[in-house]
């Protein structure tokens, strides 16, 4: 099932489903009870949100081999794991912002797990029982403020450096799917979910020994290689098999 959050002309936002090319909207919450009303709106009438509002936005770093070798940085012996705050966060058709700090921002695709239980010391076994489903998102970054900064907070907590979406499907295996990113139509990241270090279970697992899951709090997996500069005017696309496509327009901030 594909469940979204929408906003049909200037209604309030709500989540819903799709089905084929029509929504639905979903009475109650994807995280606990609901129930799905009949699907009979177009799609295009409707504009899609981020799919999620996340009390917390786990990241995780170097989590592909060939992404720690481009960035001439160790793999890790053990997931690296850091914060997104949840002010960063844009759906699909929404801007991408590069401040004034930075002379290079990146594109990092990934694949996004959303959790659907509280949990704490899951098993890795147990994952798949506190996991609603996944979507893609851009773990957008500062790259000369990370190294600057030798911690990444600002690099990666700028307003707009957390595009997720376009919704998120619960009925999907995610052990072996291609992520690829594109810029204006030129392809920059493709790789298979089976070349992560950590898989899916291994991170739940792990960030759940160490902070409460809550339901809606999202965990970026990781990008491949072939991370690349972002410019004013650039789309941005990250494709998931399964999971659609997020799309982000890219603009400079405003001088102020």
């Amino acid at each position: 099932m594909r469940l979204i959050r929408y906003q049909e002309k200037n209604g309030p936002p709500q989540y819903g489903w799709i089905y084929e090319d029509r929504v639905g909207p979903v009475e109650g919450s994807p995280f606990g009870e609901f129930r799905r009303l009949e699907a009979n709106l177009p799609l295009e009438r409707v504009r899609l949100l981020c799919p999620v509002q996340p009390g917390k936005i786990i990241c995780v770093g170097r989590n592909y081999v060939e992404h720690a070798r481009e960035q001439d940085a160790p793999v890790p012996a053990y997931p690296l794991i850091f914060l997104k705050p949840p002010s960063a966060l844009i759906g699909p058709g929404e801007k991408i912002v590069l401040p004034p700090q930075s002379q290079q921002v990146e594109h990092e695709a990934e694949l996004v797990i959303v959790i659907g239980r509280r949990g704490r010391w899951i098993p890795p076994d147990d994952a798949n029982q506190y996991i609603l489903g996944y979507t893609a998102g851009n773990d957008v970054t500062a790259r000369d403020l990370q190294r600057r900064d030798n911690q990444w907070t600002r690099a990666k907590g700028f307003d707009t450096f957390c595009p997720l979406g376009p919704w998120v499907e619960t009925e999907f295996d995610p052990a072996d799917v291609i992520i690829t990113c594109h810029v204006n139509g030129e392809m920059r990241q493709m790789a298979s979910t089976r070349d992560m270090i950590f898989d899916v279970r291994t991170l739940v697992a792990y960030t759940s020994s160490i902070m409460t899951l809550e339901p809606g709090d999202v965990i970026l997996t990781g990008t491949p290689a072939g991370v690349g500069p972002l410019q004013p005017g650039d789309l941005v696309e990250v494709e998931i098999d399964g999971l659609g496509k997020l799309s982000n327009p890219v603009v400079a901030e405003p001088e102020r």
